[in-house]
């Protein structure tokens, strides 16, 4: 991973990670670890996981910033779009690589793409 101090709280949040099987918002992890970590130490924490690529995050159809785990160290920096549900709230990866287009005069570093719809177990 390449993390230079895998303290208590960062190894909390890798294994909060390894376990779930979707993007978590900022919100939630907050409110996960009220009374164990402060606001402050989870941002510094989410920001350090994605700066050495084992997450990436999102914005969100509400605005918010969501993290998921980076599943290929090597894509770190390829697009692809993520998906929220509308009914049940579940957000997701996409395995699904998108091409940006380039645009003259302009230099991207980042785009983000989010479907919203109705996941499968919503539509049983």
């Amino acid at each position: 991973m390449g993390i230079v101090r895998k303290t208590k709280s960062v190894k909390k949040v890798i294994d909060t990670f390894e376990n779930a099987n979707q993007a978590l918002s900022v919100v939630e992890l907050v409110k996960k670890y009220d009374g164990e970590m402060n606001k402050t130490t989870v941002y510094r924490i989410l920001e350090r996981l994605e700066e050495e690529g084992v997450l990436h995050s999102f914005t969100g159809k509400d605005g918010l910033k969501w993290f998921a785990k980076q599943e290929d160290a090597s894509k770190v920096q390829s697009t692809h779009p993520h998906f929220q549900c509308q009914e049940c709230g579940k957000s997701e990866c996409l395995s699904v690589d998108v091409e940006i287009p380039s645009v003259p005069n302009y230099s991207i570093q980042k785009a983000n793409l989010i479907l919203v719809g109705a996941c499968s177990d919503c539509q049983s």
